[in-house]
C-alpha cells in the first residue's frame, strides 16, 4: 500500500508522466489536471489516438506508439480511462518497465479502480496509486495552486 510519505516522493522525484485518456477539451478533468502538471515542471505525454497534439505537446496512439527515446523516460503512466479499460494500458506500462526498467509508477485516477490490473502491475514491479488524482495530491503536498 503506498502512504503519504511514498506519494510525497513520486511527486517529488517523478517528473515524467504518460497521460493516457487526455483529453483535449478544457472542461475535462484530464486536460485540467495535465495543464497542472505541466505548469508545475512535469513533463506531460498525452495518450489519446483521436488527438494529434494536446496542450502543445504530441500526442500518441498508445504508450507502445511513442519513440523509444519518450519510452525510456516515462516514470509515471496516468490513466484517466474507465476501471474496465485499464488492464490493456497496465500491460503496455508492464512491457516498457521489462525493456527499460521504466515506468516505475501506474497511477488510475480519482474513481478508477481495477483490482486485478493493479496486482497484475504490482507483480511486475510497478508501484500502483489508485482512486487518487494527482493533482490533488500535488497540491496537498506542495501547496501550489
Amino acid at each position: 500500500m503506498v502512504n503519504s510519505e511514498d506519494l510525497r516522493k513520486i511527486l517529488s522525484k517523478c517528473k515524467t508522466v504518460a497521460i493516457v485518456g487526455l483529453s483535449g477539451d478544457p472542461s475535462k478533468d484530464s486536460h485540467r489536471v495535465a495543464k497542472y502538471l505541466k505548469e508545475h515542471s512535469f513533463r506531460i505525454v498525452p495518450v489519446n489516438p483521436t488527438a494529434d497534439e494536446i496542450l502543445g505537446e504530441k500526442s500518441y496512439k498508445n504508450l507502445l506508439d511513442m519513440p523509444k527515446e519518450i519510452q525510456k523516460t516515462l516514470e509515471i503512466v496516468d490513466i484517466f480511462r474507465p476501471s474496465n479499460e485499464v488492464l490493456p494500458i497496465i500491460e503496455q506500462a508492464i512491457q516498457l518497465r521489462k525493456r527499460y526498467g521504466l515506468p516505475y509508477v501506474v497511477w488510475m485516477q480519482l474513481g478508477i479502480i481495477n483490482e486485478k490490473a493493479a496486482e497484475k502491475a504490482r507483480e511486475a514491479g510497478l508501484t500502483v496509486i489508485m482512486d487518487k488524482c494527482m493533482m490533488r495530491e500535488h497540491k496537498r503536498f506542495f501547496g501550489k495552486e
